[in-house]
């Protein structure tokens, strides 16, 4: 079963939106290691309500963090420090899409960050939205990933932009999965259709 990991190059460039199409597509299960925010409307609670299959599960996040903040500043304000030793992938025979919080160096604590948490047999998708240092962002963030061995793949976000996009390809050589538009609405309807048009390149991974 695959083990697929979504990180993005920053914040607020479409990761969940991302994760719950590929969770659609692949009718996957879905695991958020670690949520900062409001905890009523949670990463695991859109992915929820966006999907129509009945057989994925939505795993429980190892943390849930109340200040939409970094994990390390989010735990401190809650009192607690987030530990490697209790991040445990949840037991499944199913496909699982794990989505990071934020981009892939954001600290844990002191010493670990988020790419700690990415296993070696995980296959990694970067989100990557166009925006001023979003060229930067990308090669950066790919060429952290590929240098320690994970298979990577670019999945564009938002208006396409293909001078940007060129660039990243062309520099990093990595595998482009596709885009998901700027869309008006976003609803289980748009997301099966962005499943079914990923699929054949998602199944490849």
């Amino acid at each position: 079963m695959k083990r697929i990991f979504i990180t993005g190059i920053s914040t607020d460039v479409g990761k969940t939106l991302a994760a719950a199409i590929i969770v659609e597509s692949l009718k996957a299960d879905y695991w958020k290691p670690i949520q900062a925010g409001d905890l009523k409307a949670t990463d695991s609670d859109k992915v929820r309500g966006l999907i129509s299959n009945d057989k994925s599960f939505i795993h429980k996040s190892s943390y849930e963090l109340s200040t939409a903040m970094s994990p390390h500043a989010a735990a401190e304000i809650d009192g607690i420090k987030i530990e490697h030793s209790n991040i445990i992938e949840p037991e499944t025979e199913n496909s699982l899409v794990i989505e990071g919080a934020g981009g892939l160096l954001v600290p844990l604590n002191e010493e670990e960050t988020i790419l700690d948490i990415i296993m070696p047999n995980y296959k990694v998708i970067v989100v990557s939205r166009h925006y001023l240092g979003s060229i930067n962002h990308s090669l950066m963030t790919i060429n952290w990933l590929v240098e320690r061995g994970y298979q990577v793949s670019v999945l564009f976000s938002g208006n396409e932009h293909p001078t940007t996009e060129s660039i990243i390809a062309n520099k990093t050589g990595v595998t482009v999965l596709g885009r998901i538009d700027e869309e008006k609405t976003i609803d289980k309807t748009t997301i099966i259709r962005y499943a079914d048009q990923l699929r054949p390149a998602l199944e490849l991974l």
